[in-house]
């Protein structure tokens, strides 16, 4: 099967307008309008990602010339980082809203993402000194 020479887009194609890098976060600019609740996203990332970015940045979407940040988060609620983000790359998002603000949750995983997962958790205490005693039989 050839491809078609001429085709429409997806309505919910979504192409960023700008990708930067500020205050530590990855923030990557949609156009302007309303991103409904539980509707599907498929987001573009256009511009190329700074050169000044770490890769532990968390990635952000902002909208038209609004300063709002909403997180992109995996399909697993957890945020997003740049490591995580390609250009010219298209992410299948869903748009999910709460009373006080919302979010664009990834239908899938990023591809060639590190895990940042700790090999263990200890409270931020420090570990209990080893004690010489008796031993026990």
């Amino acid at each position: 099967m050839s491809c078609k020479p001429v085709c429409k887009l997806c309505p919910n194609l979504v192409i960023s307008q700008a990708v930067t890098f500020t205050g530590g976060n990855l923030e990557i600019n949609l156009p302007a309008g309303s991103y409904n609740d539980c509707e599907k996203y498929c987001i573009v990332v256009a511009q190329a990602i700074p050169d000044t970015t770490t890769i532990n940045a968390p990635v952000y979407i902002t909208i038209g010339t609004g300063t709002t940040l909403y997180p992109l988060t995996k399909r697993n609620c957890a945020q997003v980082t740049a490591a995580g983000i390609r250009t010219r790359t298209r992410y299948s998002t869903c748009v999910s809203t709460s009373a006080t603000g919302g979010s664009f949750r990834m239908l899938g995983n990023p591809c060639c993402a590190p895990s940042n997962n700790l090999a263990s958790i200890d409270g931020g205490a420090a570990p209990a000194p080893a004690t010489r005693g008796a031993v026990s039989k």
